[in-house]
């Protein structure tokens, strides 16, 4: 096993620049997964540390070694595709010892690993198959079988999961979590999917236009997000975001305004008329019946009952509507009975609002 260290690592094509300035440390033996939306440069990350693609500048190493000059064959990683490449003339068996074979692994040793490798991912009746007569999941389960059975230094996935049914999923990623508990393999794992991100990783990258906006445990992540783009990227429901005006210690939502509290506004310089993000998550918003005791007036849209809980959408009522603010997401316990059209009254908890900077998108508030 081994750490994985990038250090300014940019990739640029022509006048594009995919990725730039990307430093990180992966500790040796954790479970990194890097998202964000398509085309963030996840892939081009994964790619070239795979030795897939060449950084135009920054240094890459693996353990202490620098690669930048070493090819992808002599890196010691394994990296499992989105298509799973297996080769369709081959066996279950043959796909799993191939690289192995390429490696003139002694004949007894490849046996021995894809034995162990097939029985640890419930595919040992499957060695005579071809993929062809696989399914997805057992397709899957054989690229990564191939990928383990080298033992490599570095596990690199690439969105491996995204060809599963919705169940096929859940059950591989948390097949996926117990393999890596029990081999200990540094892995670094690409998807879009945030539900992925927050369940299997140690630590998550998250990525916007080739930039890095904030490295973090899940629960830092979602709980202190650096920017908007952070916030609304992670959750879901995602966060809602509302743009507003402060003036007269107050923050106007269209005809509706609340009071700014105290620890708020003893933080933040705010400038009379300045424009701000106020985001709030869906589980942070309260329906009260005393509208004296709500901060804002929702008008109900669509109401999912998810057994456990039921989802609302609503929005500001037509008499301030605001273009400027989205859908407002609600969370709220399967006893309260709504139907679209209904008004409702929202009470904010001020200790999980957050404050962003409508031009930057950077968090104003919480302060740290």
């Amino acid at each position: 096993m081994a750490k994985v260290r990038l250090e300014g690592i940019t990739r640029q094509f022509k006048e594009a620049v995919a990725i730039a300035d990307i430093s990180f440390e992966v500790p040796d033996g954790e479970f990194w997964v890097m998202v964000g939306p398509s085309g963030c440069g996840k892939s081009t990350i994964l790619r070239t540390i795979a030795g897939l693609e060449t950084a135009t500048s920054g240094n890459l190493y693996i353990g202490d070694r620098l690669v930048n000059q070493v090819p992808a064959r002599q890196r010691d990683v394994a990296m499992v595709f989105q298509n799973y490449a297996l080769y369709p003339h081959m066996s279950v068996a043959e796909n799993l010892a191939f690289g192995l074979k390429m490696r003139k692994t002694d004949s007894q040793t490849i046996q021995e690993r894809v034995e162990s490798v097939a029985r640890s991912l419930d595919i040992a009746h499957l060695l005579d198959r071809r993929p062809k007569q696989l399914s997805g999941g057992q397709q899957q389960r054989v690229a990564l079988g191939r990928a383990i059975a080298r033992k490599p230094q570095v596990f690199l996935l690439d969105e491996p999961l995204s060809n599963l049914d919705a169940q096929l999923r859940d059950d591989t990623r948390a097949e996926l979590k117990q393999l890596h508990q029990r081999l200990g393999i540094t892995t670094i794992y690409v998807t879009h999917d945030q539900v992925e991100a927050m369940t299997l990783a140690d630590q998550i990258v998250v990525l916007k236009q080739g930039r890095i906006q904030q490295i973090g445990d899940p629960q830092t992540i979602y709980a202190r997000p650096a920017n908007r783009m952070v916030a609304t990227f992670l959750g879901n429901p995602p966060m809602n975001i509302l743009s507003a005006t402060y003036k007269d210690a107050a923050f106007h939502l269209a005809d509706q305004s609340f009071a700014c509290p105290d620890a708020i506004a003893a933080q933040i310089p705010f400038q009379s008329g300045q424009a701000v993000d106020l985001g709030i998550r869906p589980e942070h918003l309260r329906v009260v019946a005393d509208p004296q005791d709500s901060h804002l007036t929702v008008e109900v849209s669509v109401v999912e009952p998810l057994g456990r809980e039921i989802l609302i959408r609503a929005a500001l009522p037509a008499s301030s509507a605001n273009t400027a603010n989205p859908v407002i997401n609600l969370q709220v316990s399967p006893d309260i009975r709504v139907c679209p059209g209904d008004r409702l009254g929202l009470q904010i908890d001020f200790a999980q609002l957050f404050i962003f900077d409508p031009a930057t998108g950077g968090r104003l508030y919480p302060v740290s």
